[in-house]
């Protein structure tokens, strides 16, 4: 025992050196944007400078700011009522509802706005109605709060995860204890449960203003004019690539604001929780039909009225699709096929770096691709295009030969890589730590190879981390708009592209055949999970 105690850390000390390096290249490209947009900026140019002051920033940027606040404050009021009703008390149908509200998270928000626009807006049933009412001459749905309304239950369930499992795990110990000192439910609820769950609500909240800021497809179906909706009008129809990338850093400056805000409102603080017991859950008594409709009119508004509108406008509409869409359905499953399958693997090139190699380098890679995530679509768009497509143009006239690095799949996949990158490393980091490193240690020392050590270790215990990564990554791709829209290659037109020329020609019936295909891919995640966590359990 001796021996092989000595020989572990000379295998460990043998192992690859360049996994660090491995690591860092993969994130690079992340880094591309960000400098982009900063260099943008120090560049002198007075005009074009002037000209967004005047016209684009005033008004894409006070409309982001109220879309960010109104779906915020929306979403944060309604996914913590729906997890205080859902983990602190009983009522009928509370177990359906549990995993039931998270649902409408299959329906991106322009999904969603496909729909009720086609249900609210002039020509739709529901408008028709108001106008028959006498009310027609107020109801505007394709307005400030139509499109908070849509991106609020379209987001809701960000705010509604975390803090349903916050309030799970308080355990019902601190409403129970301001119970005993004389508090009714309401004030006990109020002053013990919801400032513990605080940290998870404001993190979810967090999450539902990046989401929000970077929104490019419901904004572009509303028609309103947002940071995102700016960039792309500033790249395709000003045709300058300067003035995209100036909207470009203001929106990342304001993503970084809001990051910064909520690490420095959590610092100071310190949360703990109380006891560890199952909640025990008030029972409503006759208020539980009352929280079980309200809970079902919320699924009804942010699920099944989509889809049902969805399926209503797609289904006539199905026999008269021609081998064009099968085009746009197979371009968007090669897409989606490709970009899993490279962020997959450099998920886990990092995360196995990070676990054989730790330190500041392998780390400082983690929170790289962490980043991706975090930044708006039309940002990486135009930060990673723009930066290429001047670095394509100097080697050919360096060297007299047309070198084409932009505008190419190759791009496409990086941007994808850049912005998924995350979601991958949730699951395959997950995984990978689940494969204790005396298992590998053990089979080295009986002798297995690099190889021996992938087929016979590694891939069965990371198998299932590596499908959902990858599942998780198809279905984003293909739900992914700005991106694709802003660097395709010429004559690819995917389910999202298809949709977004449709909305910006009026064509609300025909876009539904898109958005419900779409809606449909959305679902295949949910399934999988569930499935996989019945078969783990």
């Amino acid at each position: 025992m001796p021996a092989i105690a000595e020989r572990l850390p000379s295998a460990a000390a043998a192992r690859p050196s360049l996994l660090p390096l491995l690591a860092l290249g993969l994130c690079a490209p992340t880094l591309v944007p960000l400098l982009a947009t900063a260099w943008a900026w120090t560049q002198p140019d007075p005009d074009t400078v002037a000209h967004l002051a005047r016209h684009v920033l005033p008004r894409a940027g006070a409309q982001s700011a109220w879309l960010v606040l109104g779906v915020s404050t929306g979403a944060a009021l309604l996914g913590t009522a729906l997890a205080a009703l859902v983990a602190l008390t009983e009522f009928p149908g509370r177990r359906f509802y549990a995993w039931a509200l998270l649902l409408p998270l299959v329906l991106p928000g322009y999904v969603m706005a496909v729909a009720l626009i086609g249900l609210f807006d002039t020509a739709g049933p529901v408008a028709r109605l108001a106008q028959a009412l006498g009310i027609g001459a107020w109801f505007e749905f394709r307005s400030r709060g139509g499109i908070i309304l849509t991106l609020t239950l379209s987001l809701y369930p960000y705010v509604y995860l975390v803090a349903r499992e916050a309030f799970a795990r308080q355990g019902g110990r601190a409403m129970e204890a301001a119970r005993v000192l004389g508090l009714g439910p309401w004030q006990a609820f109020r002053r013990a449960a919801l400032p513990l769950a605080r940290p998870a609500i404001v993190a979810g909240t967090l999450l539902v203003a990046m989401e929000t800021l970077a929104d490019f497809g419901t904004a572009a179906a509303f028609n309103h004019d947002t940071l995102t909706t700016a960039i792309y009008k500033a790249w395709f129809g000003l045709q300058s690539v300067d003035a995209a990338l100036r909207i470009g850093g203001v929106l990342l400056l304001c993503v970084l604001a809001i990051a910064v805000a909520e690490a420095r409102w959590r610092a100071p603080r310190r949360y703990t929780a109380v006891g560890a017991a199952p909640v025990a859950r008030i029972a409503l008594g006759r208020s539980g039909i009352a929280a079980s409709g309200f809970c079902g009119l919320v699924l009804a508004c942010a699920l099944v009225v989509p889809v049902a509108r969805l399926a209503w406008s797609a289904l006539p509409r199905l026999a008269q699709l021609d081998s064009r869409w099968l085009v746009y359905a197979l371009d968007s499953a090669l897409l989606g096929v490709a970009a899993a399958l490279l962020t997959v693997a450099a998920a886990l090139a990092i995360e196995f770096a990070a676990r054989e190699r730790p330190g500041a380098a392998t780390a400082t890679a983690q929170r790289l691709a962490g980043l991706g995530y975090g930044l708006p679509g039309a940002l990486l768009a135009v930060g990673l295009y723009v930066p290429i497509m001047g670095l394509s143009n100097r080697l050919a006239d360096a060297t007299g030969i047309d070198v084409v690095l932009h505008g190419g799949l190759a791009l496409l996949l990086v941007a994808y890589g850049v912005r998924f990158t995350a979601v991958a490393q949730a699951t395959v980091g997950s995984a990978l730590a689940r494969v204790r490193p005396a298992v590998t240690e053990s089979a080295r020392t009986l002798g297995a190879g690099p190889a021996r050590l992938a087929t016979a270790v590694y891939a069965p215990l990371l198998r299932g981390g590596l499908v959902t990564g990858a599942l998780l990554v198809f279905v984003d791709t293909i739900k992914e708009m700005p991106i694709t829209l802003m660097m395709r290659p010429f004559g690819w037109d995917t389910l999202a592209t298809r949709l977004f020329e449709l909305t910006s020609e009026g064509q609300w019936a025909d876009a539904a055949v898109p958005a419900l295909a779409i809606g449909v891919a959305g679902i295949l995640p949910v399934w999988w999970l569930e499935r996989r966590s019945r078969d783990e359990a």
